[in-house]
């Protein structure tokens, strides 16, 4: 996303996890500003955490992590007015900024990320692809807007 990412994030200590977000956003944005001689803020809020507590809301934060960047290209898709699922679809096999690629067995940023609870989770890459897919056919935004962080 131009301004923002999401992060799920397991973390043993709140502190740990707030130390880690503080120096990953720091480092980043100076290492940004230097290379393209600028200066402010690059994301569009500060850190923002939000507690997983039930299984109802963990369910649904994968797919909406890795379909937030419909948001540039299908919007309507917070809506449940998506014109045409199989081309949105397609924009998500191509955004390579996203673990999604990952998550269906496309070689992304393997090195970045740790897929083995969540795939156990879905029963493997098929199981992931078609869960997604079965997703957007059947969600009710109204359910999850409580966990909607923008």
């Amino acid at each position: 996303m131009p301004n923002h990412y999401h992060l799920l994030v397991i973390s043993k200590k709140l502190e740990y996890l707030t130390l880690f977000m503080k120096k990953l956003n720091g480092g980043y944005a100076k290492y940004f500003n230097e290379k393209y001689q600028r200066t402010g803020t690059l994301f569009e809020r500060r850190f923002k955490r939000v507690l997983i507590k039930k299984e109802e809301h963990f369910i649904h934060i994968p797919y909406y992590i890795h379909c937030n960047p419909l948001d540039l290209e299908y919007s309507e898709w917070r809506n449940r007015k998506l014109k045409n699922l199989q081309e949105a679809i397609k924009f998500l096999e191509k955004y390579r900024w996203s673990s999604h690629l990952d998550y269906l067995g496309i070689k992304n940023f393997p090195s970045v990320t740790q897929r083995e609870f969540l795939l156990d989770v879905f029963k493997g890459e098929k199981g992931y692809k078609e869960s997604i897919e079965n997703w957007f056919k059947s969600f009710d935004l109204e359910e999850i807007k409580q966990w909607i962080l923008e």
